[in-house]
């Protein structure tokens, strides 16, 4: 089974050696950095740059990820590939988009089949390219799968490195909750979906535990020993046009349907497992304990 990935970047090197062990080949794209590609399992293709290579990938591809994000121009890959994949005949196709798509809900709860109505700028791009895809999928016959990612974070991604350094800061905006789901649960449902294919489905991707990005961020400083950095209220608090865009959305997204019908059994459930396996990984401990024995709590 072959598999090529747009944009094969953080998620998808956490898929790709899953795959591996399954006996698939992967391909995966990149713009400046076939290095990482490789090291992650899969053969990197430079695009821009490898377009011909690049269809004949899509013509051989049994499933196809599409990671890349849309631009001012809509879907990339849409706008490249659109008739290489209108003639494609894979198993499965999957679109990563995000949870931003239902904008905000004043911390209410939201599922796949909850309006999409997001008001910034990134949500609606995000819905328009699903609309997209469908609009393909439809046309072309193609197993179309949407995933609505919530806030990813893994190895590499997560608070440590700022509390250590003394740059983090815990944001207060009362009442505000923000979904998240760990990388390589992210490589899990997409694995079950391969698995389970259901073409014209939207999963929602996140963990059981909504919370307030302050209580996070606070945990993390108390599984280093550290206190937590001093709180700053939303309104005060000096952040880049992008940062303070997240915080214009409040809600919480149920991921039920990964769990019904795909069968997943998330590996992180909450942030608290994430953060310390996250932290075993970078070979430290909470609490004094033995790394190893933060590993293996993960799967009691």
């Amino acid at each position: 089974m072959r598999m090529l990935v747009f944009g094969h970047g953080y998620c998808a090197g956490f898929l790709t050696p899953l795959l591996r062990e399954r006996g698939w080949q992967v391909a995966g794209t990149t713009r400046t950095d076939p290095g990482r590609v490789a090291a992650a399992g899969a053969r990197p293709i430079l695009w821009p740059g490898e377009e011909a290579r690049l269809r004949a990938e899509i013509a051989a591809a049994d499933a196809i990820l599409v990671s890349a994000a849309p631009g001012p121009g809509g879907d990339p890959v849409l706008a490249a590939f659109r008739g290489d994949l209108a003639d494609a005949r894979p198993r499965w196709l999957g679109y990563l988009s995000t949870t931003g798509v239902y904008g905000d809900r004043n911390g209410d709860w939201v599922d796949e089949n909850s309006p999409l109505d997001a008001a910034g700028p990134r949500g609606r791009a995000r819905i328009r390219a699903e609309a997209d895809w469908r609009a393909l999928a439809g046309q072309a016959g193609l197993p179309l799968h949407i995933f609505r990612l919530a806030g990813i974070y893994g190895p590499g991604r997560g608070p440590f490195e700022k509390l250590r350094n003394g740059t983090a800061r815990r944001i207060v905006k009362p009442g505000q909750v923000f979904s998240r789901i760990h990388a390589e649960d992210i490589a899990l449902v997409l694995l079950a979906s391969l698995e389970r294919p259901a073409p014209g489905t939207a999963y929602n991707v996140c963990d059981d535990d909504p919370a307030p990005p302050q209580d996070v961020l606070a945990h993390a400083a108390d599984l280093l020993g550290l206190p937590p950095p001093p709180a700053v209220a939303f309104e005060d608090a000096e952040m880049t046009p992008m940062a303070r865009s997240f915080y214009a959305d409040n809600k919480r997204v149920s991921n039920r349907r990964i769990k019904e019908d795909l069968g997943v059994r998330l590996r992180y459930p909450d942030y608290r497992s994430g953060l310390a396996a996250i932290l075993a990984s970078e070979g430290g401990s909470p609490h004094g304990l033995p790394a190893a024995r933060v590993h293996d709590r993960r799967h009691e």
